[in-house]
């Protein structure tokens, strides 16, 4: 495959053309694949608009893509691929949470983070919340569990800035903004109106746009626009919600926002069987429920395979049976228990396989909605390798809900999708079905062909569009005029037209006539290593992916290694060739392998985890000499901190320029990924850990074991600190507990080094000896073992559990047995925390937070932290990633100007404070500081 030559006249800073990169953004969470000829990484709205312009000048189609997330191909194109998510990503909360302006690559988490500080969330609700972008938002006109019709993205948007093909560029706030779109968009203006008329004039038209667009709808264009507003620029900024890239790009949104409900109540119920549920949901309806989430006997079948689901769903052999997620809402205690009764009421008389109990507590519905928001990913993650899975979403009047669900099911069976799933919001009568398969060959095609066709003719005769949430894409493309009738389809080619003279915009999207085209580059996986065949490219892991604005996210990881195996099948061994190349740095060097990608997985893919894997398996002369080293080091470690401890003492003393010259020269003859870069924020190295003798704390028996990190060796406090290890020490005294100290705490680690490097025979070595030194130190487990850097305690519990140990991390442990009896005589004023990936694995972000609202009057959290990238020496190797990782939070910690600033591991201070110019401290040298 050779790469293509794009012009290089095209205006941006960020034009990519090499085949890794195009590989990388030529999947996203459809069923299709299409490679586009370039990505462009746009920086901003004007960028973006010059884009236009020369794609339209050279007839170069053009796709936009906000978050990949998207379920029917409107995120991927064979011409110029834009990214509008990188560098878009502005949230500003006005009138005190009552309205918010976003930018396109913003998460809706992100933008509800921010907005729950206000008691409001965004209208719109899509169980993809944590990867949906605003981008994405707007052009699906999104809507979701509980918002219906009422909450959605074209009932809640209050203005936009819109850039039209032309690079035209309109704010329909502005006072002016229909005097300024008249001026310059005169034709488009022309037609609008015309349109407009012509809409309004027809009854039948109008009598079709209420009727379809009275329940959810995002099949073809949002033409209620024609009947719902008559000033051409709002009436454009309308038909742009849900427009899915084909008219324009907006750049920048504000919408009015929905106040949160202060008390809710959830229950999983489960029925005999999916006609039961169905038919269940009108009573339940009117009962008030604000959420009817539908799951089917497949998906249920699926969740008992999963960790961490509801209770209700397991414990049984699935047959029939179904369930419904259901939630109440209520502003006041009272309110709530009186839906809660009415609720119950009603499904104690109905057909359960148990009684269904309702529930406010938090842990409770996180679990329900944990399970309901991932179900698609985890259905399609439970397929046969090496098969697509192929979802779609429907809506029919409630009432036909449950024999629309019978006549599915019969066409499931009639065309062989034996293993087919049902769920959905079934509160809007609005289901989603998953089909799987590979779909290659006639025989397959011709299949799913046949079903389509039944499909389509089963909802329009209900009465129900063939889209509700995900967009038309290309996969309803060609059955727009047969949801419309021909006068309304006209509507939607002369209103493209118009605004798309040239035809440049995400071309096969919403319009096109070829009545295959929705069997054209259907996505076909070639399988490859059984860590991650299960991967449906769902994009969930790419917010939290330290490395996603550096190099790849978990997702591409996946997505390229599907492409190297699929060149080598067919032979393109220059392909392969070069991409395994590129993902030598991209893939594996960058990857932090801090797996909270796995924490965002719906199938439970850990990426990091199969990245170190990849390092394991690394060959070459200078990888056996790495495995020697980290082998030898870990039969000599005692010597190994004490060393690197003197190093950093040593050189803290010279110009950093200097040292930086002589680990820059050494780095260039062993290699970047071997020899770490000097950072200034190093400073000297710590103290020895056997300087504590064999006790510590207060006198008495111990009740835990303390094993002070070695991390807290190598790298000394920050200037004003006296370090995790002595103010754990000094805070164990004055709470009266007493610890006790491995004989040989100098010998041992965590293993992380190893780990996260591969390197297998090294840490089988430290493994060895940590469970023999803490099985004697805890008297073969009486007590449990305690660290004082997240990571280690992560690093430890992989180690001492594997022997019957437990391991607490020192922070949780101060919560518990230290905080009880701590004077805190004197609290500081603020603190800005950073939470780890590590915390987030052991659980243990509340007690952080814990400790420091022990330790100061005001704190707070970013909503934008993330994994710093730091990942023990990885931010010395590449410290790009550390600069990456961390630019988004850095903005939000210097916004919010705390006078301390505190983490729970010291290499991830180190990263923070470089990455903020602020300095970092453990959170428990501020608690020392406070109760001293």
């Amino acid at each position: 495959m050779t790469t293509p030559v794009l012009d290089k006249s095209l205006p941006a800073q960020d034009v990519r053309t090499q085949l890794v990169e195009r590989v990388k953004y030529a999947s996203d969470a459809s069923h299709y694949y299409n490679m586009p000829e370039a990505v462009v990484v746009a920086k901003d709205a004007a960028e973006v608009a010059a884009v236009f312009k020369a794609a339209a000048r050279d007839g170069k189609p053009v796709t936009l893509r906000s978050g990949g997330t998207s379920l029917a191909g409107q995120a991927s194109g064979d011409g110029i691929l834009v990214d509008t998510r990188r560098h878009f990503k502005d949230v500003e909360v006005l009138d005190q949470g009552k309205r918010v302006r976003v930018q396109p690559g913003a998460t809706v988490r992100q933008v509800n983070a921010r907005l729950q500080l206000w008691g409001y969330k965004l209208g719109p609700d899509p169980a993809s919340s944590s990867a949906a972008t605003i981008g994405g938002v707007v052009a699906n006109n999104s809507s979701g569990m509980a918002c219906g019709t009422e909450f959605n993205t074209y009932r809640t948007l209050e203005s936009m800035t819109f850039i039209l093909p032309s690079g035209t560029m309109i704010n329909t706030a502005d006072k002016d903004a229909n005097a300024q779109f008249k001026a310059q968009e005169p034709e488009l203006v022309e037609t609008l109106e015309r349109l407009r008329r012509r809409v309004n004039d027809n009854p039948e038209s109008v009598d079709i746009i209420r009727r379809h667009f009275g329940l959810k709808n995002t099949m073809g264009y949002g033409l209620n626009s024609f009947l719902d507003f008559e000033d051409p620029v709002k009436l454009f900024e309308h038909l742009l919600i849900g427009s899915e890239g084909t008219l324009a790009f907006v750049a920048e949104a504000v919408f009015r926002t929905v106040p949160i409900s202060k008390f809710a109540t959830t229950t999983v119920a489960v029925f005999d069987d999916l006609d039961s549920a169905t038919r269940a949901l009108p009573d339940l309806l009117d009962s008030g429920a604000a959420t009817l989430e539908l799951m089917d006997s497949s998906s249920i079948r699926v969740g008992q395979e999963l960790k961490g689901v509801p209770a209700a769903i397991t414990g049984f052999d699935v047959d029939k049976q179904a369930a419904l997620l259901i939630e109440y809402h209520a502003n006041e205690e009272e309110e709530l228990r009186c839906l809660q009764d009415k609720g119950s009421a009603l499904l104690r008389e109905l057909p359960l396989r148990a009684p269904a109990e309702f529930s406010q507590d938090r842990v409770d519905r996180a679990v329900a909605w944990a399970f309901r928001n991932g179900l698609y990913a985890s259905v399609a993650g439970a397929r046969k390798s090496g098969t697509t899975a192929l979802l779609e979403d429907v809506v029919v009047p409630v009432p036909d809900l449950a024999p629309t669900c019978e006549s599915l099911q019969e066409l499931f069976k009639k065309y062989g999708y034996d293993d087919a799933v049902i769920f959905g919001h079934a509160k809007d009568g609005n289901i989603h079905f998953l089909l799987t398969d590979r779909f290659e060959g006639d025989e397959a095609l011709g299949r799913y062909n046949n079903f389509n066709e039944g499909m389509v003719d089963l909802i329009l005769a209900a009465g129900g569009n063939l889209k509700a949430e995900h967009g038309t894409g290309r996969a309803m493309a060609p059955y727009v005029r047969r949801q419309y009738g021909d006068e309304l389809y006209d509507v939607h080619l002369e209103l493209k037209r118009a605004a798309d003279p040239r035809g440049t915009m995400n071309p096969g999207v919403i319009i096109d006539d070829d009545p295959e085209a929705h069997i054209r580059n259907i996505k076909l996986n070639h399988e490859v290593e059984i860590d991650i065949d299960r991967c449906v490219e769902c994009g969930y892991c790419e917010p939290v992916c330290p490395s996603r604005n550096l190099t790849m996210t978990p997702r591409q990881r996946i997505v390229v290694r599907r492409a190297m195996a699929k060149a080598r099948a067919e032979g393109r061994e220059e392909d392969a060739k070069e991409l395994a190349e590129a993902y030598e740095y991209q893939g594996i060097d960058t990857c932090a392998v801090d797996s909270m990608c796995v924490t965002a997985c719906p199938v439970g893919i850990d990426t990091g985890k199969f990245v170190k894997k990849l390092r394991s398996q690394r060959a070459g002369a200078k990888q056996e000499v790495t495995r020697a080293v980290w082998a030898g080091a870990a039969k000599a470690w005692p010597a190994v901190p004490t060393v690197a401890s003197a190093a950093l003492t040593g050189v803290n003393v010279l110009p950093t320029g200097l040292v930086q010259k002589v680990t820059d020269v050494a780095r260039a003859l062993v290699g970047e990924d071997i020899m770490p870069e000097y950072q200034p924020e190093l400073g000297k190295g710590g103290k020895l850990r056997s300087r504590l003798g064999e006790h510590v704390g207060a006198p008495g028996e111990p009740i835990a074991v303390y094993v002070p990190a070695c991390v807290n060796t190598m790298f000394g406090p920050s200037g004003s600190g006296v370090g995790a290890t002595d103010a754990f020490v000094a805070l164990a005294e004055r709470a009266g507990v007493s610890l006790r100290v491995p004989k040989d705490i100098d010998a041992l680690c965590c293993g992380t080094p190893w780990t996260s490097k591969g390197m297998k025979k090294g840490h089988a070595i430290m493994e060895k000896r940590v469970q023999a030194s803490l099985m004697a130190a805890t008297d073969h487990g009486r007590l449990p073992v305690l660290s004082d850097a997240s990571s280690c305690s992560e690093g430890f519990k992989a180690m001492a559990e594997a022997a019957g140990l437990t391991v607490i991390d020192a922070v949780a442990f101060t919560v518990e047995h230290i905080l009880p009896t701590l004077e805190v005589k004197h609290k500081v004023s603020s603190i800005t925390l950073h939470p780890t990936c590590s915390s987030k694995h052991l659980d243990i972000i509340g007690d952080l937070e814990t400790v420091a609202k022990a330790a100061a009057r005001e704190v707070h959290i970013p909503a934008d932290w993330n994994c710093c990238g730091y990942a023990g020496d990885r931010g010395m190797l590449h410290p790009e990633l550390t600069a990456s990782a961390t630019r988004d939070e850095a903005k939000e910690v210097a916004e919010i100007d705390s006078a301390h600033h505190a983490s729970l591991n010291r290499t991830c201070e180190l990263g923070l404070s470089r990455a903020t110019g602020h300095e970092y401290q453990h959170v428990l040298e501020l608690l020392e500081v406070a109760s001293r």
